[in-house]
């Protein structure tokens, strides 16, 4: 199982971008190996979030649209998944809460790997990011 982070879909859709090549062959391989490919309610709120906040309200359905095209599931966010992502920041790390958050949803799931081009999964132990 392979956890899709948003800035996954968001190069697909966005504009020329070194990563953009590199998100749809990532995606493409997954779907090949028949690797199941879960996300979370986050990533959804995080792709409203950015093209609300850079006035691209054009990029939002296409980018919903890539990424519940190829996820098998969107997970919920709950508060035992906030409260775990507090005591991973509480902690001493320096994750942002939104990395933070996808982690605690990944821990509890038991997912080790992640498709991200945010290099701060690698700072997680057990995680294997994927890019």
């Amino acid at each position: 199982m392979i956890f899709v982070d948003s800035n996954v879909p968001m190069y697909l859709v966005g504009a020329e971008h070194p990563n953009k090549g590199r998100a749809q062959l990532l995606l493409q391989t997954a779907v090949l190996d028949g690797d199941r490919l879960v996300t979370d309610a986050e990533v959804l709120q995080e792709i409203l979030h950015r093209y609300t906040a850079i006035e691209r309200l054009d990029a939002i359905q296409p980018t919903f649209d890539t990424v519940l095209g190829v996820v098998d599931e969107v997970f919920p966010v709950d508060s035992v998944d906030v409260d775990h992502a507090k005591q991973i920041i509480l902690g001493g790390s320096s994750f942002t809460a939104r990395d933070a958050l996808h982690i605690a949803v990944l821990e509890r799931r038991g997912i080790s790997r992640v498709m991200s081009f945010d290099a701060g999964y690698d700072r997680r132990p057990g995680l294997i990011r994927i890019s």
